[in-house]
């Protein structure tokens, strides 16, 4: 069987796996969600040597150290896939939940009930964990999942693959919820974005090229974030010592996510305290500053990472320990700065005054705007979703970390008892 054949009938079973899924009792979703944590955990050992082989060979073909960092299956990170499998089996039943039912003049009732979206594909790079929380969060919304993944993370995705189908089987599902295309070539990925009539939705994972090839090929409908430009503006009544613990968390946690911090916006009546209380702390953290003519002598004086920004450094997603400082006069010009150069992904304010916070979180055009907090924390575990498949940055369908309920649609249902149409 070609490729192009092969997609086609992953995808067909796909479809037929999704309505047995939507059908399913709510118990055998969680049944096969619990099982999943308890057989992650119990092949611990196994995955870590699946991926060991993967980290290997990527470090052998010189990925770069946070390509490498999103690779790895720490006892963290498999630690957090098996919370968020019991976090998300915890939720209650979204599919069939009927909302807002109201009586008509006529005497019927209207009303809006959850339905799954149906098959969702996603295309991630990197970042093995991805596999198992989207297929955690589709499992539970009644959505059948076309999952594939970067080629550097073969060995990897294809034990937890089994691992799911063994979850899935043992609660009494088809194994074609959830499904790897069991190939790296890239024309894999090219056929299915062909096949809109099986799969409704597919969502991009990955660096600003894979997403912009997803969207160029893709005939469904795409959810997305093209990069994640994140900024947080100290306010000038922010509490400065605490601003530079969530700055230090913003940067430098995990430089290599696509929250994390790209650009600090800093009030001038306090950059002049402030600036150098970051260049001693994110300094000796390893962080270089690219600076605006105002910051640059106050971030220098304390460190010798500090040189000139240059005009493509504002609105550039650095992935790595390099952070844009720009002084800026007041919350109007943070706020001109972020509408010009923000991507919709996160922002922030570090402030103590409210009004400041409320006009801030009104006007920054973000999926997650932040008042007194790391960006780091626009996460779907963080936002209490239990999970996430992805992060949105466009406002159709979705806007933001995608759960559960994201990965879910609305149907009317009207229940009559004889109207017609007058």
């Amino acid at each position: 069987m070609d490729i192009a054949a092969e997609m086609r009938a992953m995808a067909q079973a796909a479809r037929a796996a999704s309505r047995r899924l939507a059908a399913a009792e709510g118990s055998a979703r969680r049944q096969a969600l619990l099982g999943l944590a308890d057989l992650l955990g119990a092949r611990a050992q196994a995955l870590f040597a699946a991926n060991a082989r993967d980290v290997d060979a990527a470090r052998a073909r010189g990925l770069d150290q946070a390509r490498l960092d999103r690779l790895a299956i720490t006892e963290g990170v498999l630690g957090s896939m098996i919370q968020g499998c019991r976090e998300v089996a915890a939720m209650s039943d979204p599919v069939g939940e009927i909302e807002s039912m109201k009586k008509r003049p006529n005497g019927m009732l209207v009303g809006r009930m959850r339905v799954p979206l149906g098959v969702v594909a996603m295309i991630f790079e990197s970042r093995p964990n991805a596999l198992v929380d989207a297929a955690a969060l589709c499992i539970k919304s009644g959505n059948a999942a076309i999952l594939r993944g970067g080629s550097e993370a073969f060995h990897s995705l294809s034990a937890l693959a089994a691992t799911i189908h063994d979850a899935l089987e043992a609660a009494g599902l088809p194994r074609e919820c959830v499904q790897t295309p069991p190939t790296a070539d890239r024309q894999a990925v090219t056929e299915l974005l062909k096949l809109d009539e099986y799969i409704d939705v597919v969502i991009p994972r990955g660096g600003e090229g894979l997403i912009r090839a997803v969207v160029e090929q893709a005939k469904m409908p795409v959810l997305k974030h093209y990069k994640g430009v994140c900024h947080t503006f100290v306010d000038e009544t922010a509490d400065l010592a605490r601003a530079v613990d969530i700055v230090l968390n913003a940067k430098a946690q995990r430089p290599g996510t696509c929250n994390a911090l790209e650009c600090l916006l800093v009030h001038r009546a306090v950059a002049g305290t402030f600036l150098p209380l970051v260049a001693e702390r994110l300094g000796a953290a390893g962080v270089r500053f690219k600076c605006c003519p105002e910051a640059l002598p106050l971030l220098a004086a304390r460190c010798t990472t500090a040189e000139a920004a240059q005009d493509d450094d504002w609105g550039r997603e650095f992935l790595s320990l390099t952070l844009a400082v720009k002084v800026v006069a007041d919350l109007d010009e943070a706020l001109e700065h972020i509408a010009r150069f923000g991507s919709n992904h996160t922002e922030a304010i570090l402030t103590e005054s409210h009004k400041n916070a409320m006009r801030f979180t009104r006007e920054a055009d973000a999926s997650m705007v932040a008042v007194n907090a790391s960006t780091r924390l626009n996460d779907g575990g963080e936002l209490g979703l239990g999970a996430e498949i992805g992060i949105s940055t466009t406002k159709l369908h979705a806007y933001g970390p995608m759960g559960i309920l994201e990965l879910m649609s609305a149907k009317f249902v009207a229940l009559g008892q004889g109207q017609i149409r007058q």
